[in-house]
Formats: C-alpha cells, sequence, structure tokens
C-alpha cells in the first residue's frame, strides 16, 4: 500500500466515532490537523487520549460538537480546557486503559505517528507502545509515518497489510530535557539510595527527584529496568555497565517501557535498539506483570501525604491536575515482588513553605494511592516506613520526614484526631 495525503483520513472517520491517539510523540500531527480543519464534515467524533503535549482548537471547544476531546491523563495542553469544561477527564488506573476503551468506546479508529516501515512492510510505533500497541489487530489503524521517529522493537510493531491507510509527514519530535536537580531532591536521592539493592529491577518516572536518584545510581551494580516512561536518566546507566538486567526474572537483559519521553539524545539512542523493548501498558503496568519480578523497586511522585499515609497524586490544591497514572499499578506490584519497595517521594513544602505532609488532604483532594497500599514515603529528612504500621505508628513517621517547621503543628493535629 503507497501513501495516501492526511486527507484520505476523512474516508474512515464514521459519525459517533471514538478515535484512539497515543499519548505524547505518538500523537499524529498532520492526521489530527485534518480533523481539525475538516471538523464540520465529522459527526459527533470524540478523540480518546492521555497526555498530549500540543495545545489544540478542538480542545479549547473551537470544533463545537463535531469533535470533543477525551483525557486519560490531563497535560500542560489539557488542563486549562479541562478546567474550563470543554474536555472530559475518564478516571483510570494506567494498566486499564486498553480495557476501558475496549469496554467503554466503540474504538472505531486508531490514529498513530509510527517510523517509516521497513524493508518488509512492518512500521514501529517509535517512541509509543502503551494503550494503542494493545489494539493493533483488533482495531482499524491510520498511521502518520515520521522520518524522525525512532524505529524500536517489542511489541509495538504493526505491518501495512493491518492498516486502513498511511501518510508520510516528516516533523521534530518534543523534547523534554532533564529537570536540574535542587539540594532538597539530592536529599530524597540519597535517602532512598540506601534501600535500593544491587540486581533490583527499578520503576522510576521523570522530574528532579528521580533524575537525582539515577544520577546517584553510579554505584550500583546489575539493575534492570521495568518502567512506564523511558527518560534521558538511563543512558549513562546503561553506558556504565550499571544497568544490565542480567537478573531480571522477565525480559532479561531487555529495558522495558511502555512509552518514552525526553530529548532528542534519547531518541536516538532508542533507534534500532535492540536491547529496548517497548510493550503493551497492560502488560507493562500490570501489578501481577510487575510482582513476578524479584526486588522490584518503584518510585514514584505525590503532591501531598495525610497522616494516615493517602496520597493524593493528582490534584494540586484540591484541583484536578494529572490522572492516576501508573502509581498504584506499580505500587500494588512492587508489594507483591519477592524483596519489593515502593517509594512515595515528595518535597516536604511547597514553594510557599506550606508542607506537603498533612493532617488530611486539602479539600478537594483526590486519593491515587491508597494507604493501605503505601510502603515507603521519603522526602529530603528522610523516609518513613508505613507499611504494616499502626495509624497511630505512621502518623509519627511521616511527622518525623515533615519539615521541622511543621511538626509541632502536625503533633498537635495529629493528637486531636480520632484516628491517630
Amino acid at each position: 500500500m503507497d501513501p495516501s495525503p492526511p486527507e484520505a483520513v476523512l474516508d474512515h472517520v464514521p459519525a459517533r466515532a471514538d478515535i484512539v491517539v497515543p499519548m505524547a510523540n505518538g500523537e499524529p500531527v498532520a492526521l489530527l490537523d485534518v480533523l481539525e480543519v475538516e471538523h464540520r464534515r465529522l459527526t459527533a467524533v470524540r478523540i480518546h487520549q492521555m497526555h498530549a503535549l500540543r495545545e489544540r482548537p478542538h480542545m479549547r471547544g473551537e470544533c463545537g460538537d463535531h469533535l470533543r476531546h477525551v483525557s486519560y491523563f490531563l497535560s500542560p495542553a489539557t488542563r486549562p480546557a479541562y478546567w474550563a469544561g470543554h474536555i472530559d477527564l475518564v478516571p483510570n488506573h494506567f494498566s486499564e486503559v486498553p480495557q476501558l476503551l475496549r469496554d467503554s468506546t466503540r474504538c472505531s479508529l486508531v490514529l498513530a505517528a509510527a517510523s517509516m516501515p521497513d524493508a518488509h512492510g512492518y512500521f514501529s510505533l517509535g517512541t509509543n507502545a502503551e494503550y494503542v500497541a494493545s489494539l493493533i489487530g483488533r482495531v482499524p489503524f491510520f498511521l502518520e509515518a515520521n522520518p524522525q521517529m525512532p524505529r524500536t522493537f517489542g511489541l509495538n510493531q504493526i505491518h501495512v497489510s493491518q492498516v486502513v491507510g498511511w501518510c508520510e509527514s516528516s516533523r521534530p519530535l518534543v523534547e523534554l530535557p532533564p529537570v536540574a536537580p535542587n539540594e532538597r531532591d539530592a536529599r530524597i536521592a540519597a535517602a532512598v539510595l540506601e534501600h535500593i539493592p544491587d540486581r533490583a529491577t527499578l520503576q522510576i518516572g521523570i522530574g528532579g527527584i528521580n533524575d537525582a536518584i539515577l544520577s546517584s545510581l553510579t554505584g550500583h551494580r546489575d539493575l534492570g529496568i521495568h518502567t512506564e516512561l523511558l527518560s534521558d536518566g538511563i543512558i549513562d546507566l546503561v553506558d556504565r555497565g550499571v544497568i544490565t538486567g542480567t537478573h531480571k526474572q522477565l525480559r532479561r537483559h531487555k529495558i522495558v517501557a511502555t512509552f518514552a519521553l525526553g530529548t532528542q539524545r534519547l531518541y536516538d539512542w532508542m533507534h534500532d535498539n535492540g536491547v529496548v523493548e517497548m510493550l503493551p501498558v497492560d502488560y507493562v503496568n500490570d501489578p501481577r506483570t510487575v510482582a513476578r519480578e524479584r526486588d522490584f523497586v518503584s518510585i514514584n511522585a505525590t503532591t501531598e501525604v495525610d497522616l494516615m499515609g493517602q496520597c493524593a497524586s493528582e490534584t494540586m490544591a484540591g484541583r484536578y491536575w494529572s490522572s492516576s497514572g501508573g502509581q498504584a499499578d506499580f505500587a500494588r506490584g512492587a508489594m507483591y515482588s519477592e524483596g519489593g519497595k515502593a517509594f512515595i517521594v515528595l518535597r516536604s513544602t511547597t514553594s510557599n513553605g506550606r508542607s506537603r505532609i498533612r493532617a488530611r488532604l486539602t479539600e478537594g483532594s483526590v486519593v491515587t494511592t491508597l494507604k493501605n497500599t503505601v510502603d515507603h514515603v521519603a522526602t529530603e529528612w528522610g523516609v518513613a516506613h508505613l507499611r504494616g504500621r499502626s495509624l497511630a505508628e505512621r502518623a509519627r513517621a511521616l511527622i518525623a520526614i515533615a519539615h521541622p517547621d511543621h511538626r509541632e503543628a502536625l503533633e498537635r493535629e495529629a493528637r486531636a484526631a480520632p484516628a491517630a
């Protein structure tokens, strides 16, 4: 099948279609441009997507009822539109998104960015696998092949015979540079580092704290990676021989992820790199998969923790900011892993000095990871081990890692709370 112009996609969009679009750099920019320009030709079409990188007219409600966005994880591109009431937000655990899409939508069509087809007619979804890879062979695909998309391996391959059409559009991938860790991030990293053994398998996200942890692992040996998000921080650890994957139970020697987001250096490193496997999220994030690894260490950030150990990771000041993502997926999986540990990390105070460890969560906050699941909480003041501890013990442990300026007030509130 030869490439078509992007406008050919309109022939495959029925009325009331549910169109599935990958997250981040998996977004097919030219195809979505066509849908927006020609939105009056569409009838009640919905676009389902996690973590969009580009703000678009249809997200702002400029396409009316013809084209509406449904988000599964808010981003800077979609957050203002959600607050303004122009898009919908579906609660989810990331591992369950493929099943949610199959059960709750028509799954009419997948529009995705991809690498150019190889000599055998196979496209690669490049930086992505996530929920879209789970739909290969089950849902019609129309691809936007980008010569600048890295060709990656895993279960994100699709043959030209499996697509209803494809077009070509060359554009640079969006880059997300690493965040320079500050002194507080370095202290949190040092506290967590003591709990990561050699030969552990890691799941770690992105951001100042996570980058500080990765850069501190240079003295470790034979670590494995089984993670949701692949970022720049792992490259140097591979080059140094820190990450080998030789002691993983699953996909030995391989670096497993479900999507990647970083700089051009990361995208170039992934291209034709057989050590990287991009696998569907309903495998990567499934707690039952994670539990099969020994010494699995999960590290995820939150915005607030209360004295019972409840983590609110998707709201800021009681307002929706993101969504659940894979935090609870990996926390549950690490809990069942032999020797596994899960860490929730956060700076002890906000930029204006407000404590992030609270007697009660801010009104309107949403619990992402349940108190029964939370294992360790780390701030720059240390690590609180919560699992198996009473509510009173949890409160004392969390107060001990709160900022010293807030500990006395937290103790007073804890004594006044019936649950403590």
